[in-house]
């Protein structure tokens, strides 16, 4: 069987599914025996990432740095970022647009994606404060060459986005949700992915979900780690 792109993130996220719900449902260990092999697993599914060079090192020592200095500014959890680089390098997306920069945290985990793919970021943000925060931590992130801050408000500044979009990470304004997707999706390839965060069962989104389930060229997974995103693939 030929692994395609769509099979491999689909097998994925399945995977983080499960061990997610498993981790979480509670009564596991009346169930089921707490061997050393169960402790094992667990642990590995809470294992922090493991830098691979000096950059990365630099990288999560920064993502420290800024929570200490700023706070944490509803930013993604580590989870989440880690799912975004992955899902951003697992597609070698050269264009990324983000809706809700904050103050970078999820914008640079997808830079660390980019910077192997050789792909930009063009992140959206409507606070200029906030923006300018994430432009320090870009600077210090060594990214200010991939990622483009565009300040204003996303539902006017992405209608001047220009196609074809690799993936799209939407964060801002849970009301705002169906309209951004509606206005970006005719930019995004066949192939590309558009994460949405926050989408879980204690903070639905009614009038995204529907768009995002019922429209047939689309394939959308729901992942519960970390702050809840759901995925979706534009069937090719």
């Amino acid at each position: 069987m030929k692994l395609t792109i769509p099979t491999l993130v689909g097998a994925f996220m399945l995977f983080v599914t499960t061990a997610t719900a498993l981790a979480q449902t509670p009564g596991t260990d009346a169930r089921r025996p707490r061997g050393p092999g169960n402790a094992d697993a667990m642990a590995a599914l809470q294992s922090p990432p493991v830098p691979k060079d000096a950059n990365e090192q630099k990288i999560y020592k920064l993502f420290d740095d800024i929570e200490q200095k700023q706070g944490r500014m509803l930013n993604v959890p580590e989870a989440d970022g880690r799912m975004l680089r992955l899902l951003t390098e697992a597609i070698d997306a050269k264009k990324a647009v983000e809706i809700g920069t904050s103050n970078g945290i999820s914008s640079i985990w997808i830079g660390l994606a980019l910077q192997k793919t050789g792909g930009k970021l063009i992140t959206h943000e409507l606070e200029p404060e906030r923006a300018a925060l994430a432009r320090e931590n870009f600077k210090a992130a060594g990214m200010t060459d991939i990622i483009t801050v565009v300040i204003g408000d996303a539902h006017e500044t992405i209608t001047k986005l220009e196609g074809p979009i690799d993936l799209v990470f939407i964060d801002a304004e849970k009301p705002g949700y169906a309209d951004y997707l509606k206005k970006i999706l005719p930019l995004v390839r066949p192939g590309g992915l558009i994460l949405a965060h926050n989408i879980t069962p204690r903070t639905p989104n009614p009038e995204y979900l529907k768009a995002v389930t019922t429209n047939p060229d689309l394939e959308t997974l729901f992942s519960m780690q970390g702050a809840g995103m759901s995925i979706t693939l534009k069937k090719r």
